[in-house]
């Protein structure tokens, strides 16, 4: 029995040349495990929230003032930049702060450049004696670190010891690891701590703005001009900075009547730290934490390898009584939670199997749609790393949900095959004839299934951000098994499908 005569599809290309298809396939394979390999693996979709401050200073004015002739004309331009979410405004005497508050995820760097522009548009605007616009960009950093490091202080140690120890020894090296915004130091640094006698001020007659005014007279260091000789040029720079309480005490406050004043005389001066606003115990022992910030969007599982290697690497340098540890490692839950998904995953798999196998009586058979859901899911994976989205927990909810669906279109495509191979038609012929009569349904199922989950990605706002990432996977994971449907499968099922599109005991 030959085929019916059908107008010639632009699937007959993958029918009559079947190792097209297999290299489409086999390409999107090799890209797609390339792709996952270097996906970032984060808990969540980036969520970047930034603002951008505008301080103006018109010195002397009135808070009523600055808002009329600087507030009010910088609004006006703002309100107009692309990409704002909000304008919020606040007017004191002498100064005007406005703040722009962008989208989520906006970039930050193209604000900046069109409201720079628009800024210096309005600059004559301004009145005369206000001073230029100083802007700001704030990024809200995630509240909380996804690493915390710790560093046990001994009993024979001070915490300004040990937080010394770490800013000259152990941030640097944090903080040049690949993927890490930053390390902060959360411990108590050395300070200079003046002791104040209030009797012995009170009887020299000395106050607090004496001694604001002595400290700042004598801890400066500048450049106060050059010297010339021939064809040399020498900086002169004078450096006043006191270095030790000694240098403190000796501070000159004032001489009257033959008597010199020292800050020394009024006051008891030692080195110390500064003031306690936080103290940390892990385990009922003292610790100095060090918050690690990763890159928004980097994988909190390669920066926590790369942590682990510097801190074993660290513990050799550092003296016998200190030890660096991890507390606290957030990609530890991740790392359950993709093992967890990904099992969840392998389950689904297993069971959508088994029921392709049992529907259609056939291993055979079930073969063709089964091969489906590697191609899908890797391919999926490539599209995501050409996006720029992440591994997260919901991009894998994603390709959890897709197994079910990308299967549909390759079932109809083999059922379609084997009825067509009972009629009688060769295998050839069968493919022919099931990919060109099945071309406009599979199209119009894909399309079908990918219009329902892509609108959710255009939702505005944190919704649209959160569930973006989610609902693209989704979607393009049912149309590539729509492309596989249309390229790969027919001609599969065609060299797969038993005789006479039955099983029979050998086959079997």
């Amino acid at each position: 029995m030959t085929a019916p005569q059908e107008r010639p599809r632009w699937t007959d290309i993958f029918i009559e040349r079947p190792v097209v298809a297999a290299v489409f396939c086999i390409a999107l394979l090799l890209v797609g495990i390339r792709s996952a390999i270097n996906l970032p693996v984060i808990s969540f979709p980036v969520i970047e929230s930034s603002s951008i401050a505008i301080s103006t200073a018109y010195p002397g004015a009135s808070a009523e003032t600055v808002q009329g002739f600087v507030t009010e004309p910088i609004e006006r331009v703002a309100s107009s930049v692309p990409g704002l979410d909000y304008v919020e405004s606040v007017t004191t005497a002498g100064v005007s702060t406005v703040t722009l508050w962008l989208r989520l995820n906006q970039d930050t760097t193209k604000v900046l450049a069109e409201l720079s522009t628009r800024l210096s548009q309005i600059r004559f605007e301004l009145p005369e004696g206000t001073e230029d616009p100083l802007i700001e960009i704030s990024r809200a950093d995630t509240p909380y670190a996804s690493f915390y490091l710790g560093v046990q202080v001994p009993p024979t140690r001070t915490y300004a010891e040990v937080s010394d120890i770490i800013q000259r020894a152990i941030l640097p090296r944090l903080s040049a690891l690949p993927n890490v915004q930053r390390a902060v130091n959360y411990g108590l640094p050395q300070a200079m701590r003046i002791w104040l006698d209030p009797w012995r001020m009170a009887a020299l007659g000395v106050d607090t703005n004496d001694i604001q005014l002595t400290l700042r007279r004598n801890n400066v260091i500048g450049t106060f001009g050059q010297a010339e000789s021939g064809s040399q040029r020498i900086n002169l720079q004078t450096d006043s900075e006191a270095k030790s309480p000694e240098d403190f005490a000796n501070m000159l406050i004032r001489q009257e009547r033959g008597m010199e004043i020292r800050l020394g005389d009024i006051a008891t001066v030692e080195v110390g730290t500064m003031e306690v606003s936080r103290m940390a115990r892990s385990n009922q022992d003292r610790v100095v934490f060090i918050p690690v910030y990763p890159e928004p969007g980097t994988s909190e599982i390669a920066v926590g390898d790369l942590l682990y290697e510097a801190v074993d690497d660290l513990n050799r340098t550092l003296p016998p009584d200190l030890q660096l540890s991890i507390p606290f490692d957030n990609s530890r839950y991740m790392r359950d939670a993709v093992s967890e998904i990904f099992l969840t995953l392998g389950e689904t798999v297993l069971l959508v199997g088994l029921v392709v196998v049992a529907l259609m009586g056939s291993v055979r058979s079930a073969f063709v749609p089964l091969l489906t859901i590697p191609i899908s899911i890797l391919g999926t994976a490539a599209a995501m790393s050409a996006m720029g989205f992440s591994l997260n927990l919901l991009t894998i909810l994603a390709v959890v949900l897709s197994v079910g669906l990308v299967v549909d279109d390759a079932i109809v495509v083999v059922e379609n095959v084997a009825r067509h191979l009972r009629e009688g038609m060769s295998r050839r012929d069968a493919a022919l004839a099931s990919s060109r009569r099945l071309l406009s349904p599979i199209i119009a199922m894909t399309i079908t299934l990918g219009v329902v989950y892509a609108p959710i990605g255009f939702l505005s706002g944190l919704s649209g951000v959160l569930f973006r990432e989610f609902a693209f996977t989704l979607a393009v994971a049912v149309l590539i098994s729509g492309f596989v449907a249309l390229t790969l499968s027919p001609i599969m099922s065609a060299w797969v499908c038993p005789d006479s599109g039955h099983e029979t005991r050998i086959t079997r």
